[in-house]
């Protein structure tokens, strides 16, 4: 099952009066400076913010095929059970019909009518901030090429590296994009190459959705001495390396999940968040924006949800 790791173990959970118990399930690494980090960063900041309302217990680094055994595990011992990204979608959908009474979340799910009656999908909107991060791109770059590397090549990761193309063309309609799939997000060689090889053809800065495989895209980069728009949380300042971050509120979803259950407000519902959530759920920020820049970027966000610019779904 790879590596496993669930903070207080596998035991039932010391349950405290009126806590409500939370199961995370997180397919890859707590600190893969990305998706994962930011459901992980979600469910500590909600622990803080809830203390003795809520006991969370998580496991990293579960393989597609090992989810639903781990699904059950976490099902039969808490009241929630949250499914850090869509690829958890299918095993979640096996899984809770078997368990009617506990409550399902699934932070970057479709929608589909085929979801139980016990389930909730949290849309974080992808492809509508990859556009803005692919406006940001085309104002940075030097060379006039930018580039994406997604991880598996599904619609919600394919989507996205067709609007970040978008934005970037929107503000530069003859810049150069290069688009790849490693088809693994924690892969760090073949994130390393596809990188290195949009470099070759002029990109200088790059766009990613990838876990541990972000380690590959920064291998390249260092390298070559070119930049990256980083994902998920603004760590401006940290890295030379990042000159701007999209954010994507996994772990505000994650929060906003254990909270409405805690509140007893929690619906089984499909909700799309990105920008019309505001700045936790979905926002833009270059690191060190001119003014002229920073307008420009507010005026696309302000189109994207006005509909203006129309952008795909997940």
């Amino acid at each position: 099952m790879g590596s496993l790791v669930m903070t207080g173990g596998l035991a039932a959970p010391a349950r405290a009066a009126g806590a409500l118990t939370v199961g995370v399930l997180i397919p890859g690494s707590k600190s893969d400076k990305g998706w994962m980090e930011s459901g992980y960063d979600g469910l500590k900041a909600v622990e803080k913010k809830l203390g003795a309302k809520v006991t969370a217990k998580f496991i990293e680094n579960v393989k597609f095929g090992d989810m639903e055994q781990v699904l059950v595990t976490l099902a039969g011992r808490n009241e929630m059970v949250i499914g850090v990204g869509g690829q958890t979608q299918a095993s979640v959908f096996k899984v809770a019909p078997r368990f009617p009474k506990v409550k399902f979340a699934i932070i970057g799910g479709n929608a589909d009518p085929k979801k139980p009656d016990n389930v909730s999908g949290y849309d974080v909107r992808q492809a509508e901030i990859a556009f803005v991060a692919g406006a940001a791109a085309a104002m940075l770059s030097k060379t006039g090429g930018v580039s994406y590397v997604g991880g598996l090549e599904i619609p919600a990761i394919k989507n996205a590296g067709i609007e970040f193309g978008n934005g970037a063309r929107y503000i530069k309609p003859g810049i150069k994009y290069f688009e790849s799939y490693t088809g693994d997000f924690d892969d760090v060689a073949k994130a390393k190459e596809a990188t290195l090889a949009a470099i070759s053809q002029g990109a200088d800065i790059h766009y990613h959705i990838l876990n541990l495989g972000l380690r590959g895209m920064e291998q390249a980069a260092r390298e070559k001495g070119t930049h990256i728009i980083g994902s998920y949380t603004d760590r401006c300042g940290t890295d030379p390396l990042y000159v701007a971050y999209s954010i994507t509120g996994v772990g505000f979803q994650v929060e906003y999940a254990i909270e409405q259950a805690v509140a007893g407000t929690w619906k089984p519902e499909f909700k799309p968040f990105g920008l019309a959530m505001g700045p936790q759920a979905s926002d833009m920020i270059v690191c060190k924006a001119t003014p002229e820049q920073k307008a420009k970027l507010d005026e696309i966000k302000k189109d994207l949800l006005s509909g203006k610019i129309k952008v795909l779904d997940a």
